[in-house]
Parts: structure tokens; C-alpha cells; sequence
């Protein structure tokens, strides 16, 4: 299937045709046309499925459709838990809107509001926000969400695991009970099932592939070692010619830092990623990263989460996570568009029974590693 056939309009087309995309990802497929009917939608989703596109599009369309003066007052919120994926959302919609007349503006604490206040008064369609500052500009004054059409809830359980849950029951209230909602999330725990029931009108539901799966472009592998020998193993493997660009998992800021230090201390130039950097850090580290100026980025999970690398060739897990879900999100950062991935676990005694919750997720033993020196 191409998106032409999705009856996607011309504009539209033509953002995407300069973007080099042509055939569309089953979560877009099936989502694109139940939303361009304006029905509400559950979308199950894992990391790098392309679920961005899958509201984004629609969206664009339907307010160009809708559009009956040249008013740039909020008519689309989307709801993202990060800083890091509020801002990949809006270059999205940078990409695809493109050829419309819509604006669009990105809002995030952290940094000064000031600028983000002088775009929101110049006039804004579409608002792609996290909810402290959205709140924050609420309760000023300087956001209204009476002319909202459209509002997407994305990675819905993340909102839930990082404690957003009473803000957005603090935002729903704020929204026209008549409206076009969407709501993703990469795993459907029953917490996010009720929330959808409140937030929902008879939705549809589209899913393309449970949250224990991992797409099949990820070769995954297992390294057996004790604690202290996991950061000379992370240099071996990171010297070797294959590795181009890697993404390292770490539990705990602490760790991520001390991660980064050993590894610049050796040669190999990397950054640091988690919840104490400011803004400006993260997004020149992710900047650095993505223009391949460092080899490595080590990250907490929730740093991670906005993280969208294409070519991201490799996925190491320095320390294995406590929540199985959490393995499937961290190697799908790999893999993406159609390119192959390696995802690579470094597993330590006390953390059996961590991969062992993992296996029973993805109903497969990861391959052990048995050929190396520790």
C-alpha cells in the first residue's frame, strides 16, 4: 500500500514524497483512515512503529479541512510525556505540515517560558505540550483549550509511570466534551484501559503489535558477567569497527554519568543523558549523537523515551531493567526503518530474575554469549 491510497490530500503527499517516504507502517495503515473519519482511537504501539505519522497526518489534514478563517487559535493538543519527545512531535509536524498554512508550537519546562508565550500569542494551531507546562500556562492565562478539535494522549503508560496521571485529570476537565481523541500507549495495563473509557467515545482500536513483541530487524544477545567486569567489556565492544553509533542503558542518573566518565576516560567520546541535565545539555548531546560527533550516549530510561535515531546500529543494556516492558521500549530504539539492529544485555547474578521476567514477556530465550574473556 502507498499513502495515496489513503486518500492522504496533496500537500500532505508532498511533504511526505520529499521526506523519501513512500509505503506506509501498519500502525499508519490502519490508523490514518479511521482517523481522517474523525472516530476516536486506542492505538497499541511499540517504540519506532511510526505512530507519530499515524496521528500527525490526519490531524494536518483535517485542519486544513476544517479551517473556515485564518484564526490560528488551538484546535490540536497533543499530550507527550518528555521535553525530548514533545520536541521530536513538533518536528514532525514541521516535516509534514510543511505545505499547509497550519502553525504549530512546542511547549516544555525547564527553560525560560518566554519565548514559548510570544509564539502562543502569535497565533497556533496545533499545541504539542508536556503537561507541568501546559498547566503552568493554563493557570496564567496565556493557553485557552475551548476551540480544541483534536487532542492526542501519546505513550499514555509512560505518562502514567512518571506520575503525570493527576494532570491530566486536571487538563481533561479543560477540554470541549465534544471532540475528536486519541490515545496511544505501547503497552494497555488496566490503569490506561480505565483512563481511555473516560476519555474515549466509542473508539476504535488499533494495534499492530503487542507490547512483548520485538521486531524482527533486532538480532539480540546475552553476555553472562559479574558486576565489576561490565565496564571493561562495554570498551572492548565499543572498539571494535562494527559499532557505529550506541545507544547504552544505564538504571540510575548516578550510573549513567559514571558510565560516560569511563568511557571518555578510554578514548571513546560519549555523553551522558537523564532528568539532572538541563534542556540545552540534553538536546546538544542529542544533537552530538545524532550527527555522529560522539560514538556513545548513555541514557536512563526516561531520558530515552523521546529518543528517534533511524540509523541507530546498536542498543547496549549496561545494567538489565527491573520492569520486563521496559527491555521491549529500550532495544526497539534500534532496528527502526527497515534497518538492522543489534541489541546487546549485559546481565549480572542479582539480576536473574530480571531476565527472567523478560524472556517470559517476549516468550523467547535471548542467545548467551558464551566466547568472551570475563
Amino acid at each position: 500500500m502507498t499513502f495515496k491510497e489513503l486518500n492522504i490530500s496533496e500537500p500532505i503527499l508532498q511533504a511526505l514524497k520529499e521526506k523519501k517516504y513512500e509505503n506506509p507502517t501498519p500502525i499508519q495503515e490502519k490508523a490514518i483512515p479511521v482517523a481522517l473519519k474523525n472516530r476516536d482511537i486506542i492505538g497499541i504501539a511499540q517504540t519506532g512503529t511510526g505512530k507519530t505519522a499515524a496521528f500527525a497526518i490526519p490531524i494536518i489534514q483535517l485542519l486544513t479541512e476544517e479551517a473556515t478563517d485564518n484564526k490560528h487559535n488551538i484546535k490540536a493538543l497533543i499530550l507527550t510525556p518528555t521535553r525530548e519527545l514533545a520536541i521530536q512531535i513538533d518536528e514532525c509536524f514541521s516535516d509534514y505540515a510543511k505545505h499547509t498554512s497550519l502553525r504549530h508550537t512546542v511547549i516544555f519546562g525547564g527553560v525560560n517560558q518566554n519565548p514559548q508565550v510570544r509564539q502562543i500569542k502569535q497565533g497556533t494551531d496545533i499545541l504539542i505540550a508536556t503537561p507541568g507546562r501546559l498547566l503552568d500556562l493554563i493557570n496564567q492565562g496565556f493557553i485557552h483549550l475551548n476551540n480544541i478539535k483534536h487532542f492526542i494522549l501519546d505513550e499514555a503508560d509512560r505518562m502514567l509511570d512518571m506520575g503525570f496521571i493527576h494532570d491530566i485529570k486536571r487538563i481533561l476537565p479543560l477540554l470541549p466534551k465534544e471532540r475528536h481523541t486519541m490515545l496511544f500507549s505501547a503497552t494497555m495495563p488496566s490503569s490506561i484501559a480505565e483512563l481511555s473509557r473516560k476519555m474515549l467515545n466509542k473508539p476504535t482500536r488499533v494495534e499492530v503489535a503487542p507490547a512483548s513483541s520485538v521486531v524482527d530487524t533486532i538480532k539480540q544477545s546475552l553476555f553472562m558477567i559479574e558486576k565489576p567486569e561490565k565496564s571493561k567489556l562495554l570498551l572492548d565492544l565499543l572498539q571494535q569497527e562494527g559499532i557505529k553509533s550506541t545507544l547504552v542503558f544505564s538504571r540510575t542518573k548516578h550510573g549513567a554519568d559514571k558510565i560516560a566518565k569511563i568511557l571518555n576516560k578510554n578514548g571513546i567520546q560519549c555523553d551522558a543523558i537523564h532528568g539532572n541535565k538541563s534542556q540545552n545539555a540534553r538536546q546538544g548531546a542529542l544533537e552530538k549523537f545524532k550527527n555522529k560527533q560522539i560514538k556513545a550516549l548513555v541514557a536512563t530510561d526516561i531520558a530515552a523515551r523521546g529518543i528517534d535515531i533511524d540509523e541507530l546500529s546498536h542498543v547496549i543494556n549496561f545494567e538489565m531493567p527491573n520492569i520486563p516492558e521496559t527491555y521491549v521500549h529500550r532495544i526497539g530504539r534500534t532496528g527502526r526503518a527497515g534497518h538492522e539492529g543489534k541489541a546487546i544485555s549485559f546481565c549480572d547474578a542479582e539480576e536473574r530474575a530480571y531476565l527472567k521476567d523478560i524472556e517470559k514477556l517476549i516468550d523467547k530465550s535471548i542467545p548467551v554469549v558464551k566466547d568472551h574473556p570475563y
